[in-house]
């Protein structure tokens, strides 16, 4: 019997799509096997932990939201914790500086503190009572930036404890903050529904989120260059699409596909029709 064309196509498409199926099944089972979550209490009952960070001493850092204390845990599981001096201090926000200490936002006593991976607590208050400080991640200058959610500002301040403080171009409650790939500090404003930008010079920019009443949260930096942040009341994941990343973006110029490849093209083609929200910070507000 002589195999049409179209016959011995549909021959290699099938052979292509069992020995796609096999890798696929392979690497669901690296990718997808046997997961174990660990927990362990903390000691201070009721503490209710918040933050956390990886410490430049191998070992876990967080904060303790009523328990006002800054927790150390190891890998092991062995909890250590420290108190921080001033009372009803409610510390949040932590982040590992670029000094090797371990640097926090108290968010009730308007304060940020730095706690030495030997437990030694400094605090350095911010000028204006009410400031709210929250979210805290250390700068690409070498300083540690700051939101102040009631303040409505964005603060910086140095190892040696200078604080400068931006105030914000509308009134906005800045929440999370993080160190761009752009060498700038981003930012979230839960009330006025935008993602901010900062300059390590206090140059402030705000970009419109598209979903009315998102309520963005978090922020942190990609590994594809650009930032992803959460919408709470939205129920979304938001993108900000850099310049640089928009211009990195490959395209099928020059490929040559095999017809196992235009198979698993097809296969992974439904990825693109679920990507995230995003937002393009190409017009200033």
């Amino acid at each position: 019997m002589v195999m049409t064309k179209a016959e011995a196509v549909i021959g290699r498409l099938s052979g292509c799509a069992v020995r796609a199926a096999g890798t696929l099944l392979a690497l669901s089972a690296v990718l997808f096997g046997q997961v174990t979550i660990n927990e362990f209490s903390v000691p201070t009952a009721n503490s209710r932990p918040w933050g956390i960070t990886g410490g430049p001493d191998g070992d876990l850092w967080f904060t303790e939201y009523y328990g006002y204390k800054i927790g150390r845990l190891t890998t092991g599981g062995s909890f250590t914790e420290f108190a921080i001096p001033t009372a009803f201090s409610s510390p949040i926000g932590i982040t590992s500086g670029p000094d090797g200490n371990l640097w926090f936002a108290e968010d009730l006593s308007n304060t940020v503190g730095r706690i030495t991976t030997g437990g030694a607590i400094s605090e350095f208050a911010t000028p204006n009572g009410g400031s709210g400080v929250f979210g805290i991640t250390s700068g690409p200058d070498g300083n540690l930036w700051f939101t102040e959610i009631g303040g409505n500002k964005i603060g910086r301040i140095t190892t040696s404890g200078v604080i400068a403080e931006f105030a914000l171009p509308t009134v906005s409650g800045p929440w999370g903050i993080t160190n761009g790939p752009d060498g700038n500090l981003w930012f979230t404003e839960i009330g006025g529904n935008k993602i901010g930008r900062i300059t390590t010079g206090g140059v402030i920019t705000e970009f419109a989120i598209p979903t009315v009443f998102s309520g963005p949260i978090s922020i942190t930096s990609g590994p594809d260059g650009n930032l992803w942040f959460t919408e709470q009341l939205g129920n979304k994941i938001g993108q900000v699409v850099l310049p640089h990343a928009l211009a990195a973006v490959p395209t099928l110029s020059g490929w040559s596909l095999s017809l196992c490849g235009i198979l698993l093209l097809a296969l992974g083609a439904g990825t693109l029709l679920a990507r995230p929200r995003r937002i393009e910070p190409d017009t200033e507000l």
